[in-house]
C-alpha cells in the first residue's frame, strides 16, 4: 500500500515540483538534489506510517524548506552558462511537450540573436548568469543605470519578438 501511494505521488507531482524548485534554485545540480531529499522523505515517511492527509501540500511545503536550508548554508553557486533545457518543458512529458521544448529553445536563441551586442550582453549576465549591476557595473566599466537601461529594451524586445509564439503555446494544439 505504501508503495503504491509514494509511485502515485512521484507520477502525478515530479515534473511540477521539479519546476516549483527550479524557479526558486539557478543551479540545477542543487535544484534535482533538493527534489532527490523531497520523495526520499516522503518515502521515509509514509513507510514509518506516519499520516500525510494532503501528499502534494506536504511535497511542496518539504521542498519550500529544503530550499531556505539551501539558502540558509550560503548561496547558491550560480552556473555559469544558461541552462535554459531545466527551463523548457521537460522531454518526460511526452512528444508535444519534446516538440515544445525544441520550437521554444530554437525561437528563445533566435530572439537573443537578433538583440544588439551591448543588450545580450547585459541580459544574459543579469538573467541568465545570475549576475548583479553592481557586478558587471565594475567589470565593464559602465553605470548601473545604462545597464539597468539596456536590459530593458532587450526585455521589451525579447517579449515582442516571443509574443507569437507565446500565444501559439497558450491556445495549446489545435484539434
Amino acid at each position: 500500500m505504501a508503495d503504491s501511494r509514494i509511485e502515485e505521488a512521484s507520477k502525478q507531482e515530479r515534473s511540477r515540483l521539479r519546476n516549483f524548485i527550479r524557479k526558486r534554485v539557478a543551479n540545477a545540480a542543487d535544484a534535482e538534489d533538493i527534489l532527490q531529499e523531497v520523495f526520499y522523505e516522503l518515502v521515509e515517511t509514509v513507510r514509518l506510517m506516519h499520516p500525510i492527509d494532503h501528499i502534494g501540500a506536504w511535497l511542496y511545503r518539504v521542498a519550500r524548506n529544503r530550499i531556505i536550508d539551501l539558502y540558509r548554508k550560503g548561496k547558491p553557486e550560480q552556473s555559469e552558462e544558461a541552462e535554459w533545457e531545466d527551463l523548457l518543458p521537460s522531454p518526460e512529458d511526452g512528444p508535444a511537450a519534446l516538440y515544445a521544448r525544441g520550437v521554444l529553445a530554437e525561437e528563445i536563441a533566435d530572439a537573443l540573436d537578433d538583440l544588439s551586442d551591448a543588450q545580450r550582453e547585459v541580459f544574459v549576465a543579469h538573467e541568465i548568469e545570475g549576475r548583479s549591476f553592481k557586478e558587471i557595473s565594475a567589470e565593464t566599466g559602465l553605470s548601473v543605470n545604462t545597464l539597468i537601461s539596456r536590459k530593458h529594451y532587450a526585455v521589451l524586445a525579447l517579449r515582442e519578438r516571443l509574443h507569437d509564439i507565446y500565444e501559439e503555446f497558450k491556445k495549446g494544439p489545435q484539434k
